[in-house]
């Protein structure tokens, strides 16, 4: 007989790498989750647990599809499942046992993830009806924080976060309808992932605010939410990640906006946290938070309330005292708004979304504290509305705002509590998030959860090989007005621009920039000899988007090929030689940033060449 076998780390690529080794089965880790389980001093994580039969069922089923040749991206990986998402034959409660009912069929997503050969552990607790980011809405009993008991575990998937990052399953679904798949990852130093609102099917979730619930995802790294999304999604077989998450500019409110409660500790490690980020090699800017707090106050100060009313309000006319009060109260405070106060708001709601993503015109980013401080329970219990309020300052507007978010850990307090960092993006944005939140995540090299596991070390990267460009796309390198942050990078998002990479050209150009161009812009001169490698930023433009790319350029401008450092040739900004008599040589910058950032005195002296 096999020695039993230690617990491995429940990360989708560790647990790959022990079922190829043969170092243990999918029923060998389902005894052991379930042990595990049976041993967690929190029994309040789950409000319904699977029978052992019904799991290792389960597991039976995906070997003999495995043995039949199909192919399982999920072989034999535990997870939970938030208990306001159905699971087939199995009760939701949403945290209120009298709404529960028995679904015939499991939530859309729910369904993809067992298709894909993952196995179904159980459902976690909530705060009910998804209202509430502590943790403490719930008559299961609210969930411990892994850490230090004496702290909440953030909700409202709190049962969610608390599995994964106690090591009992190596993902759960959560839901973010105002950071409630985010602010639970901060709290229990794991990772959260919200897709843009939209993005993923909402059919089997008890609706929240139905125009704004997303289903999240609760990892122990930023790979695996990428590559159960993609899943999630329908994708058969996960594209690999593209990038090394080298980032290149990103935005951040102005330290006096950011408010943490008081708590000096974690306004600190955000700083460092924006420090280390520059230090890679990002360039920060700062924006104005306002409008992005003025949204987020939309969330429950607004008439958004009122949708959750609609969903329950027969339910509450027949079950009022067996709701939690607090939930209770909030749900019923929206039968105060008028039609008229939505349509007021929607139209206040589009001004701010309209100047909330200006932001991405000049950074590819958002960063920001994912929550201000991390309270106690007895401090919650004193007033558990200000503290969702309070917790929701840096979560509430993503969704109103139609953004992608990914929440990362980012360090640990002196009481050894976690605090992180929400990476936003603009809508569809999230394998990127989740590229730069994995190299972000490599690089700070903190425990996964609280599970004493580390990150698997990194396989040896191949030599990079260009990627292929995608059926009906054209790739293009942009070299200066164009790049984040500068004046032309907005319209080249409208032009359908999909980011690909940062890199270098060959050295082989030399760099011109046209200061009388209004902008002022470079170009690129193919100059083997005495040519340099130039700064550049990737995409890929659909055609319709490069033909009027092209046909925006104009002299001393050109769009030609441009070959790149890895061998790779794309179009690209070139000049007209003749041109260059009147222009700037700015090749020793290596790159328009690092020329614009400097005194022009300190330019580089313009070398006239013969037309």
């Amino acid at each position: 007989m096999r020695p039993a076998y230690a617990f491995p780390s429940l990360d989708l690529k560790s647990l790959a790498r022990v079922y190829q080794s043969g170092e243990a089965s999918p029923k060998e880790v389902a005894c052991l989750v379930l042990a595990r389980i049976a041993a967690y001093p929190d029994p309040a994580v789950w409000i319904h647990l699977l029978e052992r039969d019904e799991i290792l069922a389960q597991v039976g089923a995906i070997e003999k599809r495995r043995e039949a040749g199909e192919r399982l991206p999920l072989f034999g990986v535990p997870f939970a499942i938030k208990d306001s998402i159905d699971l087939a034959g199995h009760p939701t409660t949403a945290g209120c046992p009298a709404y529960s009912y028995v679904p015939e069929r499991s939530a859309t997503v729910v369904e993809r993830l067992l298709k894909a050969g993952a196995i179904a552990i159980g459902k976690a607790n909530l705060d009910q009806f998804g209202t509430g980011l502590a943790g403490d809405r719930t008559p299961y009993g609210a969930c411990r924080n892994v850490f230090n008991p004496e702290f909440i575990s953030g909700g409202s998937s709190s049962g969610s976060a608390v599995a994964v990052a106690a090591g009992l399953v190596s993902f759960a679904l959560g839901t973010d309808t105002a950071g409630s798949g985010r602010v639970p990852a901060a709290a229990n130093n794991i990772v959260g992932l919200k897709p843009t609102p939209g993005l993923l099917s909402t059919a089997g979730l008890v609706p929240s605010c139905a125009s704004l619930d997303c289903i999240s995802f609760m990892t122990l790294t930023a790979d695996d939410s990428a590559f159960l999304l993609s899943i999630a999604q329908g994708q058969d077989s996960p594209p690999a990640m593209p990038g090394d998450g080298h980032l290149t500019t990103f935005a951040t409110p102005a330290e006096s906006a950011l408010d943490f409660c008081g708590d000096q500790e974690s306004a600190e490690i955000f700083r460092k946290s924006l420090e280390r980020l520059e230090g890679s090699g990002a360039r920060r800017i700062t924006v104005d938070f306002a409008p992005f707090r003025e949204a987020g106050l939309l969330l429950y100060g607004g008439p958004w309330v009122a949708e959750r009313l609609g969903t329950l309000e027969a339910f509450m006319s027949a079950h009022s005292d067996e709701m939690h009060p607090v939930t209770r109260k909030i749900i019923a405070g929206g039968s105060q708004y008028r039609a008229v106060d939505l349509f007021r708001a929607q139209q206040r709601l589009k001004i701010l979304r309209e100047i909330c993503l200006r932001v991405f015109d000049q950074a590819e980013i958002l960063v920001v504290p994912t929550i201000p401080t991390l309270p106690k329970t007895s401090d919650v219990a004193q007033d558990s509305v200000l503290w969702s309020r309070r917790l929701g300052t840096y979560t509430n507007f993503a969704n109103l705002l139609g953004l992608s978010a990914v929440a990362v850990p980012a360090a640990f307090t002196a009481l050894g509590l976690p605090a992180g960092l929400t990476l936003i993006g603009p809508a569809g944005s999230e394998r990127r998030l989740c590229e730069i939140g994995m190299a972000w995540q490599r690089q700070i090299d903190l425990p996964l959860g609280a599970t004493g596991h580390r990150l698997p070390a990194a396989a040896p990267r191949p030599v990079p090989r260009p990627s292929a460009t995608p059926e009906g796309y054209v790739r293009v390198s942009v070299a200066g007005a164009h790049l984040q942050g500068q004046p032309f990078h907005a319209a080249l998002c409208r032009l359908g621009a999909r980011f690909v990479r940062a890199c270098r050209t060959a050295a082989k150009y030399r760099f011109f920039a046209f200061l009388e161009l209004d902008p002022p812009r470079p170009g690129l001169l193919r100059a083997d000899e005495r040519g340099g490698a130039i700064a550049v930023e990737i995409y890929d433009l659909p055609l319709e988007g490069f033909g009027r790319l092209v046909a925006s350029v104009a002299p001393p401008l050109a769009i030609g090929t441009v070959e790149l450092e890895d061998g790779e040739s794309v179009k690209g900004f070139l000049c007209e030689s003749c041109a260059t008599r009147r222009a700037r040589d700015i090749t020793d910058f290596g790159g328009w940033v690092a020329f614009r950032s400097q005194n022009s005195r300190s330019s580089a002296t313009q070398k006239p060449a013969p037309c």
